[in-house]
């Protein structure tokens, strides 16, 4: 991680624990918003290049994902670059290297993520996470919170959509809200607790709640083809990244293996239908996935990258290994 701005020592997947040996997820640093002059510009010079907005992700990254996804449902792909690093973690975090549709080095101006927050602070202190919104004209950070992105994308850039999504309806926000809590701590980082848990206790608590919030999800889907309302809503997008990575990652490395998400029946439908939906499908991409989750030293030291398993819902991908 970064102190005051330096490098201090190899990247490390815990970030902060209790006394109990539960994982602590970092807050995120920088929370703006854009400005309706700053969209009124961009839709003023459409062509413009650079762009004023890129957008720094990981594809093996769930939050990074998130909104990749919402990028594409909102067909921003022309407003907002993209850069994307290896998917395997080095001594030094995220970095930038030749592999299969990431961004290659001689495309890009930094050669790590962390280089991004030294920019945009020289003394920073923290982790450098992705997702990042960066401000080309400025050459900062404006924000690096996946939850802020998500509404961002679909408020902020609303002016220069180019499709009727709406991910966040007002009349729909509380429901939206309330489920997002509901399975964030159980389900989206329940996983990570799990895997990065330091005792046996903190484990087997977060792989009971990870299930529990499973069996729940089995339930309330029963005849539904969202999560919350009846339309596709920013809740849909949270589930659906930790879905993706459940059978191909976290239940091998994370030890959360009591079930795979195949053997859900309302959850698979559920999760198959929306990988129909181009925005899903797209950036979906196992092979960063699994290179990514399999490069943690901490959890695999050997570096070998499982062959399985078997995924029914994998010939399906547009962005899968040849």
């Amino acid at each position: 991680m970064l102190v005051n701005g330096t490098w201090q020592a190899n990247w490390d997947p815990v970030q902060k624990k209790d006394e109990q040996g539960r994982f602590i997820r970092q807050s995120s640093s920088f929370r703006d918003r854009i400005s309706p002059e700053e969209i009124a510009a961009i839709k003023d010079k459409p062509t413009a290049l650079p762009r004023h907005f890129s957008l720094y992700v990981a594809y093996i990254c769930p939050w990074a994902t998130r909104v990749l996804i919402a990028r594409s449902l909102f067909e921003l792909e022309n407003v907002i670059d993209l850069k994307v690093t290896h998917p395997r973690l080095s001594d030094e975090g995220w970095f930038f290297g030749e592999y299969a549709n990431a961004t290659a080095p001689s495309d890009v101006e930094f050669s790590h993520m962390h280089q991004l927050y030294t920019q945009t602070d020289a003394n920073y202190t923290g982790r450098a996470t992705v997702p990042v919104l960066w401000d080309n004209i400025t050459g900062k950070i404006r924000n690096n919170e996946s939850s802020d992105l998500l509404r961002i994308l679909n408020e902020d850039f609303r002016p220069l959509h180019n499709s009727s999504y709406n991910i966040a309806p007002i009349e729909l926000l509380p429901e939206i809200d309330d489920f997002n809590e509901k399975i964030y701590n159980t389900f989206n980082n329940g996983v990570y607790r799990a895997g990065f848990a330091s005792t046996q206790e903190a484990y087997e608590e977060a792989y009971n709640e990870v299930f529990s919030t499973l069996e729940w999800l089995e339930t309330h889907l029963q005849g539904k083809d969202y999560v919350v309302g009846n339309q596709l809503t920013e809740s849909d997008i949270r589930l659906f990244v930790t879905l993706a990575r459940f059978d191909c990652a976290y239940y091998g490395i994370f030890k959360t293996n009591k079930k795979m998400i195949r053997d859900y029946v309302n959850v698979s439908r559920y999760f198959e239908q929306l990988l129909e939906i181009k925005a899903f499908n797209e950036n979906t991409f196992i092979d960063h996935i699994k290179a990514g989750y399999y490069s943690i030293k901490a959890l695999n030291p050997t570096g070998i990258i499982p062959k399985g398993p078997y995924l029914p819902w994998y010939g399906k991908l547009k962005n899968k290994d040849v």
